[in-house]
């Protein structure tokens, strides 16, 4: 293999390595809101 074609694999793999031993974040805090209530609107046509 040509010594562009292993140092781009080096490289990848360094990058691999790196992103795989990132610390873990903290999980972040889940909050629920309780959705608004569904009104039902009037219906209007022509004809009434």
């Amino acid at each position: 293999m040509s010594r562009y074609i292993k140092s781009l694999l080096v490289v990848g793999l360094v990058a691999g390595l790196a992103a795989c031993a990132a610390p873990v974040p903290e999980q972040e805090e889940i909050i629920f809101v309780d959705p608004a209530p569904i009104h039902e609107e009037p219906v209007y046509n022509k004809y009434n």
